[in-house]
């Protein structure tokens, strides 16, 4: 089969269920990975103590979902270091440890077992090793998915967690010698939404609204990432905000999935959708940033035509409207390979005229449209937590679940086409004339020799106090530009916001100053920089 790796992922060896039977070949032991409460069987040689690799995994991973991952180890070994004054937390020793256990090869599997390890993720995903693990309790289709005969072949067998995992308790003197990395192998999610869950971080929302009188904001909250717990809390599912049944760990679509245009935002995208086991095929303008995504496991299509016609669903994310449109109606476009039951879904955020225009073409040829455009950035893109805005078939929105799961954190679904566009530019309007704000306060305070850290210092205590403002200041004071969402972007979404305020006859005199300010950073040569470029419009 094709290669995968996965990043090494922390977690403890514990006992495993009395039913399930070791793989046969090379010794390994059934480890739980902190914040998936995934299991899997895990090969000695892929075992590496956590001390010692500690600072070098935090290195290489730099999401969210590992930092949360490692704050969930770092909680375990607080709460047992009470109870086990035997264990020592010195990574030196952790060291001697796993040396020694190199050395022993032929140790008994007690002291085996007492050894901690990491799982390097590189594997051959057509045996299944190294593969994201279909829970347990799936759902049809995902039994009768290839998956189950990879696992039935796989060197590292699974079998459906044990409900109680008082079976999973493990001897107070070893906690901490059990405490390991490993590969992450999937997902779990909690059990229901009412019963709340100690520790969990609620990061995937469906939120659905009302288009009825009611102007309430319908929602089911599902958590994609993680419950970090020492209980196993069963697999019982839980439903999602169209009610139905929604199977008990994040399992990737089998519809085949096409995506178009691998920007700032495309690319995180793709890489999660891929991270998640989903079935892809790239297509961008410029050929050669598909390189990267083949060599992730994707599939090149050669023009937008052919991705939608051997695709299921296809995503595009592209610039602004003009780029939409020609994408949809331009030669070899994604309208030639539109057929009866073909999806589209858009997640550039155009205007609503635009959006509207694109779904009519589209649904003329019995397709399926979705408007999707995403609020976020380049650093969020690649953590896959966008806030995904969504209007239009609600069908088509719920055969995306899994892929909002593996790219987003929330998404709202707004009802008819043209929702989610207007909302992403009022969105957008806000963030932008924010930005522009920044940017004039630092430049006053040094212009009237105020310390512009000082300035910073002080928003941050305050009520104002963001990761946006705190991110964007930070760019400023050290003059780093390097594009998170591109300076020429931000001023399409302020002019767009203005003619939709125009459209309406509703004033927009804070956007309109700073459509102008942008403007001016864009005569500066600034497009192609980041939004806080916008400062560089203040200087004299």
């Amino acid at each position: 089969g094709k290669l995968g790796r996965y990043p090494p992922w922390p977690g403890k060896i514990v006992n495993p269920p009395k039913d399930l039977k070791k793989p046969r070949g090379k010794k390994c032991f059934f480890v739980k990975f902190f914040g998936t409460e995934d299991h899997a069987w895990i090969k000695v040689e892929q075992l590496k103590p956590y001390h010692p690799h500690k600072e070098e995994m935090i290195k290489i991973n730099k999401g969210k979902r590992f930092q949360q991952a490692v704050d969930a180890v770092e909680e375990f070994l607080r709460k047992t270091k009470g109870k086990d004054q035997a264990s020592s937390h010195n990574s030196t020793e952790e060291k001697n440890r796993h040396n020694s256990s190199e050395e022993r090869g032929k140790q008994s599997a007690g002291e085996e077992k007492r050894k901690a390890g990491l799982s390097e993720g590189k594997a051959k995903t057509g045996t299944g090793e190294g593969k994201k693990r279909v829970s347990s309790v799936s759902s049809e289709r995902g039994s009768k998915s290839p998956l189950k005969r990879a696992q039935d072949q796989s060197p590292r067998k699974r079998g459906r967690p044990p409900k109680d995992e008082k079976d999973l308790t493990i001897p107070e003197s070893s906690t901490v010698k059990r405490v390991m990395t490993g590969t992450v192998a999937g997902f779990k999610w909690p059990p229901s939404v009412s019963e709340p869950v100690k520790d969990s971080d609620p990061h995937f929302h469906h939120f659905l609204l009302s288009q009825t009188e009611k102007p309430a904001v319908c929602y089911q909250a599902i958590t994609k990432k993680l419950k970090v717990c020492e209980e196993e809390t069963g697999s019982t599912s839980i439903q999602a905000a169209d009610s139905t049944a929604v199977n008990g760990s994040i399992t990737p679509t089998d519809k085949k999935i096409g995506f178009l245009g691998l920007g700032l935002m495309g690319s995180g995208i793709v890489s999660n959708l891929l991270k998640m086991g989903h079935t892809v095929t790239v297509w961008n303008r410029t050929a050669e940033k598909c390189d990267l995504f083949i060599q992730e496991g994707a599939r090149l299509g050669r023009t937008p035509a052919e991705v939608v016609s051997t695709c299921d669903i296809t995503f595009a994310c592209v610039s602004d409207p003009k780029a939409a449109k020609d994408l949809v109606l331009g030669p070899s476009g994604v309208l030639q390979g539109i057929r009866p039951g073909k999806c589209y879904v858009d997640m550039s955020t155009v205007d609503a005229d635009t959006v509207t225009e694109l779904a009519q073409v589209i649904v003329s040829r019995g397709g399926r449209f979705l408007e999707a455009p995403v609020s976020g950035n380049q650093q969020l893109s690649n953590d896959g937590m966008l806030v995904i805005l969504a209007a239009g078939d609600r069908g088509l929105y719920e055969d995306c679940s899994s892929c909002f799961q593996a790219m987003g954190k929330t998404s709202f679904f707004l009802g008819e086409v043209g929702n989610a566009a207007k909302m992403m530019l009022i969105v957008n309007m806000v963030q932008g004339s924010f930005m522009a704000t920044i940017a004039e306060g630092l430049t006053l305070a040094q212009v009237t020799g105020q310390s512009q850290q000082t300035l910073l210092d002080i928003l941050n205590q305050g009520q104002l106090a963001s990761i946006f403002l705190d991110q964007k200041c930070q760019n400023i004071l050290q003059g780093n530009f390097k594009p998170d969402f591109y300076l020429k972007y931000i001023q399409k979404d302020l002019r767009l916001a203005i003619a939709l305020g125009d459209s309406v006859n509703h004033p927009t005199p804070m956007a309109a100053a700073a459509n102008e300010v942008y403007k001016r950073a864009k005569a500066l040569d600034q497009s192609d920089n980041d939004m806080s470029a916008v400062y560089r419009a203040y200087i004299h």
